[in-house]
């Protein structure tokens, strides 16, 4: 009875507290002026598998959605070349940013744009996932770096960088400098200086995956262009270790192909066929 209880309460708490990370910062989820703490997570009722149980009204598309993230990329993802009319500009921050431990994921609030054939996208923030989220040929890399902007008309772009194991891109150094001094949720620590020029140039020289689908938390909400770069940044192990010990594990299981039925529906189905 008091397990039944605690999801309950859990299940009404995520309407009013921090439902997600990758549109934390935008219109649909606007910015709190402390570090909220998430009330979902990864593991066991309030993972993944469950999402679609802890509000079934906001969650729905966790469960029921056909164009969900992430994915598995492969030559059936469209891919648009380097130098391709894709732009990315993001402000740099010579006396670093703030990182925040949502207890969910690391985040760093961020400015800058990111402008399509289509359209101007506003970043909100960025934020990462341990090991990555989408898989290129199968293959998970060690972490994933998410962008998330938001354009005039409220659409949602998130441009992705899959991370390895190598020597270290700067930028990713500078941003888990003081890692450590945010290892609880809810605390935030300054990063060191962020210069994102490489960034732009490696974003600028890949060959990027493009489609439709979905945040990658609750509320799985969909109509979401992703552009994940098919090159990834790389990570040093001793940076690596010291993020992955404070995020832990935070990533959503591969989804069905764009389009196809979702994973979970299929399960249910099977379940009362």
């Amino acid at each position: 009875m008091v397990q039944l209880y605690n999801i309950l309460v859990l299940g009404l708490s995520l309407a009013y507290t921090a439902l997600a990370v990758c549109n934390y910062g935008t219109t649909h989820f606007p910015r709190e002026p402390n570090v909220p703490i998430g009330t979902f997570g990864y593991t066991g009722l309030d993972g993944p598998l469950n999402w679609y149980s802890l509000n079934k009204s906001a969650n729905m598309l966790c469960a029921e959605g056909h164009f969900q993230s992430p994915i598995n990329l492969n030559s059936s993802i469209p891919t648009a070349p380097g130098n391709r009319g894709l732009t990315l500009n993001i402000t740099s921050y010579s006396e670093g940013a703030e990182l925040e431990n949502l207890g969910t994921t690391l985040e760093v609030p961020a400015n800058g744009t990111f402008t399509t054939a289509d359209n101007t996208y506003n970043l909100a923030q960025f934020h990462f996932h341990t090991p990555s989220e989408h898989r290129i040929e199968l293959e998970y890399y060690p972490m994933e770096a998410h962008f998330v902007f938001q354009a005039a008309n409220k659409s949602m772009a998130v441009v992705a960088f899959v991370i390895g194991i190598g020597p270290a891109d700067p930028l990713l150094t500078s941003v888990f400098e003081n890692a450590a001094e945010a290892a609880t949720p809810g605390e935030a620590t300054l990063t060191g200086p962020l210069m994102f020029k490489d960034l732009e140039d490696h974003f600028g020289s890949s060959n990027v995956f493009e489609y439709s689908g979905s945040l990658t938390t609750p509320p799985c909400s969909e109509n979401v262009h992703w552009y994940v770069s098919a090159k990834p940044l790389a990570i040093d192990q001793d940076t690596y270790t010291k993020v992955k010990g404070i995020m832990k594990f935070n990533s959503r299981y591969t989804q069905n192909t764009p389009g196809g039925i979702n994973l979970l529906q299929n399960s249910a189905n099977a379940i009362n066929s």
